[in-house]
């Protein structure tokens, strides 16, 4: 089995690169353009992973990465919702016509199945918890659109062009080599390193928001899940634990982990952010198998040891 993994060198790619050979894949090739990604969450892999540096809105050099390819993970994107508000062009040509080049250099390449990375942020800021894959998608911000609109081209390759798709909505992901040095990195992984540097993190907002927040082995396991299942191309799940908290509790909770105390400061709210986030993990048990094995607490703890190890 030959796998491409689009984003490879990102945080959430070397995990599930990690998992795909565990799993006993022949070669992984990790497409990635080196924007967010970085080399060094390949390290320590073995010779059957590949770095091929290319970018998604290049559909040549996408092709010639998925030749001969059996399934493709498409996790490529620009993902933060307050990056595509202030900059909406260079999120929309990498997560709209990025993704689009994925699906059609799949379906031109012979590619079994394409299992993409969703987003949970195109439900939006709905009242009704947890969030079932039935309810009607009401995004907020641009990149919400653009996710969306990459699970509609999943489907469309599915029913019109025979390619097999799945398209799993991610929930807050967490882990090991998530990048804390950017404006935009997610925010347990800010939070860990101010706990390590021993300054506050800004909330933004009250803090009172909570987040489905799921550890990164348990979303790789999901997307190989994903990849295997039967009767389900074409269709959308969510991707996360099913619980939530809030960032004020996240905060406590990690302050306890890492044995000292420091006051949050707190900011504006971002435009575009939901108030709450879960997800309804009712479908994606019962199609795909998804069986989480990690708590919040446990992830939180695993998490925060490499943050300690690699930051000291």
């Amino acid at each position: 089995m030959k796998a491409v993994v689009t984003g490879g060198a990102g945080f959430i790619g070397s995990a599930l690169i990690r998992h795909l050979i565990a799993q006993g894949a022949d070669s992984v090739t990790a497409f990635d353009n080196l924007n967010s990604g970085h080399r060094k969450n390949l390290e320590g892999l073995s010779s059957q992973v590949t770095l091929a540096e290319g970018d998604i809105r290049d559909y040549d050099a996408v092709a010639a990465a998925f030749s001969g390819a059996d399934l493709v993970f498409h996790l490529a994107a620009i993902p933060s919702v307050p990056r595509s508000i202030k900059d909406p062009v260079p999120s929309h040509d990498v997560n709209i016509n990025g993704s689009f080049n994925v699906f059609r250099a799949a379906k031109d390449t012979g590619v079994r199945r394409v299992v993409y990375a969703a987003s949970s942020s195109a439900y939006g800021d709905t009242e009704v918890l947890p969030k079932v894959e039935s309810m009607q998608a009401n995004p907020k911000s641009p990149y919400a659109a653009q996710k969306l609109m990459g699970e509609h081209y999943a489907s469309v390759f599915s029913s019109c062009f025979q390619l097999e798709t799945v398209s799993l909505r991610f929930f807050n992901v967490f882990g090991p080599r998530q990048d804390p040095n950017s404006a935009y990195s997610g925010v347990l992984s800010l939070f860990m390193k101010a706990l390590i540097e021993g300054k506050s993190p800004t909330i933004f907002g009250d803090g009172e928001q909570s987040r489905d927040f799921t550890y990164v082995e348990d979303v790789a396991s999901l997307v190989w899940k994903a990849a295997n299942a039967k009767g389900v191309s074409g269709k959308v799940f969510n991707a996360g634990n099913g619980n939530r908290y809030t960032l004020n509790q996240t905060w406590e909770l990690l302050q306890k982990i890492a044995g000292r105390e420091i006051p949050a400061l707190f900011g504006p709210p971002r435009a575009g952010d939901v108030k709450h986030s879960q997800a309804d993990t009712t479908l994606a048990r019962l199609e795909l198998g998804h069986d989480p094995q990690f708590t919040f607490e446990e992830g939180l703890r695993r998490t925060f040891e490499w943050y300690r190890q690699s930051l000291a």
